[in-house]
């Protein structure tokens, strides 16, 4: 990343979204997305028409493809109220109907749900948020956790397989997991945390193994951590490694070199900037969900962005 990215005015693909997250684009120019505060799996398609694909109870907050065609889901299992100001849609307190959350997958075609994984060795899930796939079928996801009146979660990042064989918990403890991504080798992991600003990388040596350098766990290496109150949310990666996270309060992309040595942030007219995803025909096509105002938003990207294993 050698010059300053002008992300230049943005075209709204979508409004009226209730929390969108999870963007997926698909060859087809459709976009799949879920929407937190709706519990829906949506598509927009590329003449703007919006269509549920599934109706999906609790808090479906992250999404991918998987190797069997279906979206899989990490469902936070309704760990947020929502607070409407009108022109924009806060996440609240945890409500007293949450419990836990799971990881889902849905038929794209059929909309029919499925529950995989409630818990990991006992232990319920808290409120799985992001996830992505490798490319040996084996996908890490967040755990993001929940912050009750006087107590917050200490959560993890987690390594489980497509055919519900096997999950582990491979990271632990991280404040607020919530972006995850792999690097365009599929050799590096990395993890934001929201509440610290700080995103996290650690090295893949084979599926489901993460190893930092840090003495400390979760043995992580520090690539980069943002001044001042801004928080982070979920992520993507481009094809020349920048690793581009949705920025809250300070609301934008925050676009962060391979090596860590350049930050940028590329500000949008939204407080709740929560996720990117790449697509189009040269996927130069930068998706990203406006959260707090509802919206689908596309931009053209300096580079092409990483395509996605499995990617529709």
């Amino acid at each position: 990343m050698n010059s300053q990215i002008d992300l230049g005015e943005p075209e709204v693909l979508a409004t009226g979204l209730r929390f969108p997250e999870g963007p997926v684009a698909c060859d087809d120019g459709s976009v799949l997305l879920v929407e937190i505060a709706g519990e829906r799996l949506t598509r927009v398609s590329a003449d703007g028409t919006v269509e549920t694909v599934a109706e999906i109870p609790g808090g479906p907050n992250g999404a991918a493809v998987g190797p069997d065609g279906w979206i899989w889901i990490t469902n936070n299992g309704g760990s947020f109220s929502y607070i409407d100001l009108g022109e924009i849609l806060l996440p609240g307190p945890v409500p007293p109907s949450w419990v836990s959350g799971s990881i889902q997958r849905v038929d794209p075609s059929s909309g029919v749900v499925e529950t995989i994984y409630t818990e990991c060795n006992g232990r319920p899930l808290r409120s799985p948020n992001d996830l992505v796939f490798d490319d040996q079928g084996g996908f890490w996801f967040t755990d993001h956790g929940v912050r009750l009146e006087r107590s917050s979660d200490l959560t993890g990042v987690f390594y489980a397989l497509a055919d519900g064989s096997s999950i582990t918990e491979v990271l632990f403890p991280l404040e607020a997991p919530n972006g995850v991504g792999l690097s365009p080798a599929g050799d590096r992991l990395y993890v934001a945390e929201t509440h610290t600003g700080r995103i996290w990388q650690w090295d893949v040596p084979e599926p489901g193994k993460a190893v930092g350098s840090g003495i400390l766990a979760p043995h992580g290496d520090l690539l980069a951590g943002l001044a001042g109150h801004q928080l982070l949310d979920s992520l993507a990666v481009d094809a020349e490694g920048n690793v581009c996270v949705g920025t809250l309060v300070n609301g934008g992309i925050t676009v962060v070199s391979a090596d860590g040595s350049s930050v940028q942030h590329l500000p949008i007219d939204d407080l709740l900037v929560t996720n990117i995803a790449f697509g189009g025909p040269d996927m130069r096509k930068a998706y990203v969900t406006s959260s707090g105002t509802g919206r689908l938003l596309a931009f053209d990207w300096h580079c092409p962005g990483l395509r996605l294993n499995y990617q529709c």
